[in-house]
């Protein structure tokens, strides 16, 4: 992931990172903003970033590319892993155990209504993208409505039932 935003933005600083996981990454992968400040380092010590750090102020640093870094970026991007994700979603496991499905459903179904609006808002953002923009985002983001789709449907039947 953090090789895929620094190769997406040329060359990124930890809050750079923080700021592309949050506005859309994050939706759909889960990445602690700790490991967003230690990665890159790790990433630097293996040879796949290079780091520029700023000799004064704040002593920002900054991630680019290396050759090593794409090519290693380019092998997982041929062959991802295609494994089913494993869910481990805290209302589930609550009815599961005997939660009231009508209650949980009362508590979910404005959630995930609230993300479905989010994910409209930014469907439309993308509509106004020119035409060679990368598509991946655009492509996770349709999974990602259509996931909440079901979610939609799931929570309202549990109201309906």
């Amino acid at each position: 992931m953090v090789l895929g935003l620094v190769r997406a933005a040329g060359s990124a600083t930890p809050y750079d990172l923080k700021a592309g996981v949050g506005g859309s990454l994050g939706y759909f992968w889960e990445f602690p903003h700790s490991q967003l400040y230690a990665a890159p380092d790790k990433l630097v010590e293996r040879g796949l970033l290079r780091m520029e750090q700023e000799s004064g102020g704040r002593r920002r640093k900054s991630y680019s590319g290396t050759p090593a870094g794409e090519a290693a970026l380019d092998a997982w991007l041929a062959d991802p892993p295609t494994e089913l994700p494993e869910y481990r979603i805290p209302a589930l496991l609550g009815i599961f155990f005997g939660a009231d499905p009508r209650a949980m459903a009362e508590q979910m179904l404005p959630r995930h209504q609230a993300r479905m609006a989010e994910y409209e808002r930014l469907m439309e953002a993308g509509a106004k993208m020119p035409a060679d923009a990368p598509q991946g985002p655009l492509q996770a983001l349709r999974a990602g409505m259509l996931a909440e789709r079901a979610w939609l449907d799931y929570y309202e039947g549990l109201l309906a039932e």
